[in-house]
């Protein structure tokens, strides 16, 4: 099967935390036979976990296979348990005590460097009881700042998703932040579809031109205005077709991709159909 949509400077991928049933060499190989040509890879379990001894030869032989492929791939740091097997999402970079996920994020860049990564995309995390909002802006923008040069460094970009619920919640918010960083250019933005149905004023549309050229990453999934819940494309309020319009639009040329987490349990079947729906939508734009 041919790949990719007609005429479109993006490439279409889809996120391994929606294939979490599959060893990654299996999603991998039915994505490419349903005509993905990228893939968001969530680092850690099941597929690539960064404290591994063996992650870096794992992430090396994962380059030449994407190599083959054409493909593209971003560093997702999504992983709900990695760090805290009983809090999600924890310790996150507001927490008292950030040292683990500082770590954790410096290996995503080793790892991103070692793949050919786009960027690697990362979020503030939720606001813990104890902490001011003030004092977690701080925390936020000095952890931030010397990940930031980790990435310099190593030459792989920073993506800050903004995310509903969180402290950095709209592209308003992770556009201040990079301001008050100085506006490095090692630091671009995430985009989820489904979120600016939730959180943005001004919508998908308006969040992806506010973006701009700082785009380095795109999720794609629907979403209804009530709650933070990634469903299939024509389950929720998105225009997806006024989404992929725009990224034309703004000359988008990183990786978009398919973001269901919980959709694991039907893989092949979601995947297929949210490339029917992405094509669909592309014509209709």
């Amino acid at each position: 099967m041919s790949g990719g949509l007609p005429g479109a400077g993006f490439a279409l991928g889809y996120g391994t935390n929606g294939f979490t049933d599959h060893p990654l060499d299996d999603a991998i190989t039915v994505l490419d036979r349903l005509g993905y040509r990228g893939i968001a890879l969530t680092l850690g379990h099941p597929h690539l976990d960064p404290f591994d001894g063996e992650a870096d030869r794992a992430a090396a032989r994962l380059r030449r296979r994407f190599d083959d492929l054409g493909w593209r791939v971003v560093i997702e740091t999504g992983t709900r348990y990695l760090l805290d097997p009983f809090r999600k999402h924890r310790p996150n970079l507001l927490d008292d005590d950030a040292d683990l996920r500082e770590l954790f994020l410096r290996r995503a860049i080793d790892l991103g460097a070692i793949l050919g990564a786009d960027c690697v995309s990362l979020w503030s995390g939720v606001l813990p009881d104890e902490v001011s909002p003030e004092a977690a802006h701080d925390r936020l923008r000095a952890r931030l700042d010397g990940l930031v040069g980790r990435a310099e460094e190593a030459g792989v970009p920073l993506a800050f998703e903004p995310e509903p619920g969180m402290l950095v919640e709209t592209v308003a918010d992770a556009l201040a932040l990079r301001a008050d960083l100085g506006d490095p250019d090692a630091l671009g933005l995430t985009v989820d579809l489904g979120h600016c149905v939730v959180v943005e004023p001004d919508g998908v549309v308006g969040a992806l031109r506010a973006a701009g050229p700082l785009l380095r990453n795109v999720q794609v999934d629907d979403m209804l205005p009530a709650a933070h819940e990634h469903l299939e494309f024509g389950h929720g309020s998105l225009d997806l077709a006024a989404a992929l319009r725009t990224l034309d639009e703004l000359d988008y040329r990183g990786l978009a991709a398919v973001e269901l987490p919980r959709h694991a349990h039907d893989a092949p079947g979601v995947a297929a159909r949210s490339m029917t729906a992405l094509e669909h939508a592309w014509e209709a734009r």
